[in-house]
């Protein structure tokens, strides 16, 4: 029988040598996942630059509250009522969140989007705070609920004022809560997140924001009435690219492998590795969108304005892959092997090779490249 309050234990004192992703944990990644769905929506028809900001700057709000929650989780256990409470409470804001997801950001409703956030930033400072009784991290918990207990106050402020006066608190309140981690490093050492578990997350998340780029493809495949060959080959096209994205990320840059956090260049690393999903993510819906445009407009080649976007949405995806190999030995080997033999190849398909030509040179017959051939040429050689 699951007991109402039971105090929260560590993860590395419960005998885990690799923490596996719980059912209640995947439903809850899902909550998530819908919720960046929802906020992509408007990106769809408003596919502009001001669109992916507004789209990038929602997403930044829900992707932090997803990577404050996995932290925790990644340190510290607990099933018992009361945390069994918390996660649907906090399911259920983030539903209220992406409900309120659909206008400007000068809208009353992104000001209640914001405040939503604010609340999901509460409920984890009080997570925080049920780990307080534990000796060693106690240092950890109390700059975590400071960090993010100071921005909390500023996002729900926010949400009284009206815009431009709210950019410059909501500005201010993410730049706090991005820092807080940060200031968290020396204890970070001392109470690593469990090696395995969080990229565990991070890749699951990935897998399944791939799925939703899928769906926007099949959504272009869906409105063709008649495949004609350059739609075809744009969904192939889409597809073959999402493919890519899955296999440099599991397979290349190892993204999704251990890393175990035992000096402070770790858990720099860590940080970075886990910062960089951020334009990996945006990137990735920016891109999938994109080629939905594509193949429902039955066009191979972008135009325009959609073209700039689906190469910045692209280059984001590269730096980003690039990034999170980097924070690896064997994502950085890779991952330069991957990209130098791409561009390798890319180069040999766009230079062109002047063509070869036989030469006579007098007891021998001589291959030479064609520029040269052609001088040997009209000098009078045969």
């Amino acid at each position: 029988m699951t007991r109402l309050f039971a105090p929260l234990q560590l993860r590395g004192h419960l005998g885990e040598a690799a923490h596996k992703v719980t059912w209640l944990e995947l439903f809850f990644d899902l909550i998530f996942v819908a919720a960046v769905a929802q906020v992509a929506e408007p990106l769809h028809d408003d596919y502009s630059f001001a669109g992916v900001f507004r789209f990038a700057t929602l997403f930044a709000l829900i992707w932090w509250a997803w990577t404050g929650y996995t932290v925790f989780a990644t340190r510290f256990h607990a099933d018992d009522g009361m945390q069994r409470l918390l996660m649907p409470l906090q399911m259920f804001v983030v539903a209220a969140m992406a409900a309120n997801a659909e206008d400007q950001l000068h809208s009353r409703s992104s000001a209640g989007f914001m405040a939503g956030y604010g609340v999901l930033r509460l409920i984890l400072i009080a997570q925080y705070l049920r780990a307080r009784h534990l000796p060693i991290a106690r240092d950890l918990t109390l700059r975590y609920v400071a960090g993010y207990g100071t921005a909390a106050v500023i996002w729900l402020v926010s949400a009284l004022l009206a815009a431009p006066a709210r950019y410059a608190l909501w500005a201010g309140a993410f730049a706090i809560d991005l820092g807080t981690p940060w200031l968290t490093l020396p204890h970070a050492i001392r109470l690593p997140p469990n090696p395995s578990h969080l990229p565990e997350r991070f890749g699951l998340f990935t897998l399944i924001l791939l799925g939703e780029s899928v769906v926007a493809v099949m959504r272009g495949m869906r409105s063709q009435q008649d495949w004609t060959p350059v739609a075809a080959l744009s969904a192939f096209g889409g597809m073959a690219l999402l493919f890519g994205v899955w296999w440099w990320y599991f397979d290349v840059a190892a993204a999704a492998s251990e890393r175990s956090v035992r000096t402070r260049p770790d858990a720099i690393r860590f940080n970075l590795w886990s910062y960089a999903h951020f334009p990996l993510y945006v990137g990735l819906v920016v891109m999938a969108v994109g080629v939905q445009r594509s193949v429902s407009a039955a066009q191979w080649a972008f135009s325009g304005e959609d073209a700039l976007l689906v190469t910045g949405g692209a280059a984001a995806v590269v730096i980003a892959m690039t990034a999170i190999g980097g924070t690896c030995d064997r994502g950085l080997r890779r991952s330069a092997g991957w990209l130098a033999g791409a561009l390798q190849a890319l180069a040999q398909q766009q230079v062109p090779v002047a063509p070869r030509m036989v030469v006579d040179r007098g007891n021998h017959f001589e291959s030479v490249p064609g520029v040269e051939g052609r001088r040997l040429e009209a000098e009078g050689h045969e």
